[in-house]
């Protein structure tokens, strides 16, 4: 996993990183929006102060309570939300701040990023078709890539998913020669392996045999816990945290500043 003289790895290379993930509630335009952008927005910040406080090295901002999502692009009422939410943690804390527009728009995450001054965009269909629950997702590499050189936004890095969770491939194949296509043909910056959904562990061998091959930063995205870390740290650069910073493990309750502290503390020991 390359990273030095990496001008897009946005962490000190020295160090695992933590990146803790802000779940959006429901915003404007979603079926579950409760008619108050306010207290959205406040959670947010609430919850992006908690992992600053709590020692983590960045944020996920990610529209998770819009579902169910659009496959492809969403509404602008979506992207003004984000935007807004995004520009309000830039100004609170100083973080690495990464966006991730549910289910597939890098366009959108692209857009807001580059106004937001974020740092690197989550996408999570960069090559190759995807089955979901939205339909098939098509990749987004090629109208991406060239979004981003349009935009001047070329800093912002591409954080992408191998075999993404909550969907399955139209053909199964090699999950190396997968790594190998979205960083050779397909530009993605740093690769995310996940479990097979929200919260579920990683598969440890599949870490350990991407990380041989993986040219690029490879970042374990789900289901990290302090339990797992000696299975996880050794084959990553970084670990993505959503579930395990909610209180009580539930992703409608706001992150526990505590449960956070713990886990960067370990991570430190270990990494």
């Amino acid at each position: 996993m390359p990273i030095a003289g990496d001008a897009r790895w946005p962490f000190p290379p020295e160090r695992k990183a933590v990146v803790g993930v802000v779940h959006l509630p429901p915003l404007p335009g979603a079926p579950g929006f409760q008619g108050d952008f306010g207290a959205v927005l406040k959670r947010a910040v609430a919850d992006a102060r908690a992992l600053q406080r709590g020692g983590a090295d960045g944020l996920i901002v990610e529209n998770y309570g819009d579902a169910p999502f659009f496959p492809q692009q969403v509404g602008p009422e979506t992207v003004a939300a984000m935007s807004v939410v995004a520009r309000a943690i830039r100004e609170e804390t100083n973080l690495v701040l990464g966006i991730n527009v549910l289910r597939n728009d890098a366009a959108a995450a692209l857009a807001v990023a580059a106004v937001c001054q974020a740092q690197f965009i989550r996408v999570n269909v960069l090559a190759g078709a995807r089955l979901t629950d939205q339909g098939v997702i098509q990749p987004a590499a090629a109208q991406l890539l060239r979004y981003r050189k349009h935009l001047g936004a070329e800093h912002v890095a591409i954080w992408a998913d191998a075999d993404v969770k909550h969907s399955a491939p139209l053909a199964p194949r090699p999950l190396e020669e997968e790594v190998d296509e979205l960083v050779h043909r397909n530009g993605a910056d740093c690769v995310i392996l996940t479990g097979p959904g929200t919260g579920r562990a990683v598969d440890g061998e599949q870490l350990r045999r991407v990380a041989q091959v993986c040219p690029v930063p490879l970042v374990a995205g789900s289901g990290v816990t302090v339990e797992r870390l000696e299975e996880v740290l050794p084959w990553v650069q970084a670990v993505i945290v959503g579930t395990a910073f909610h209180r009580q493990g539930d992703l409608r309750q706001p992150l526990e500043e505590e449960a956070i502290r713990r886990l960067v503390q370990a991570v430190r020991r270990h990494g």
